[in-house]
């Protein structure tokens, strides 16, 4: 299994940030507008339009308001296995550490999901810091 692990610095206040990345089913206005496009919410499911025009059902996991963890999987397509974790740490009163975790099979397909993790990651970073600014 390929575990793909992305971290970025977001110049915004972790409570900011928390309440972007746990509001589930608004990936696409809160979190990384551009990089989604689109997200329909279905039951303990939401369905993500990408930019490239991918399609993806992911399947809600958990939520750890306590340690600001968020879990999900992607069931289908050309994956037989899709994990991934985001979870943030404070750096000091405007700076989040944002960690992405992805466990994903076939091995084949790491360096496609890696990019696709890197360009959210970047849209990520530009929509919170943005959002941040008074």
């Amino acid at each position: 299994m390929a575990t793909i692990h992305h971290e970025i610095v977001i110049e915004a206040g972790l409570d900011q940030v928390w309440d972007a990345l746990r509001d589930f089913n608004a990936v696409h206005q809160r979190l990384a507008p551009g990089f989604v496009t689109d997200c329909r919410a279905e039951e303990g499911t939401r369905v993500v339009s990408f930019a490239n025009g991918m399609v993806a059902r992911e399947r809600f996991v958990g939520l750890d308001e306590k340690i600001h963890r968020l879990s999900y999987a992607i069931a289908g397509g050309q994956l037989t296995h899709h994990n991934a974790s985001a979870q943030l740490f404070a750096q000091g009163p405007q700076r989040t550490r944002f960690v992405w975790i992805t466990d994903v099979l076939p091995h084949e397909m790491a360096d496609f999901i890696g990019a696709m993790m890197a360009q959210g990651a970047v849209a990520m970073k530009r929509t919170l810091e943005v959002e941040a600014r008074p």
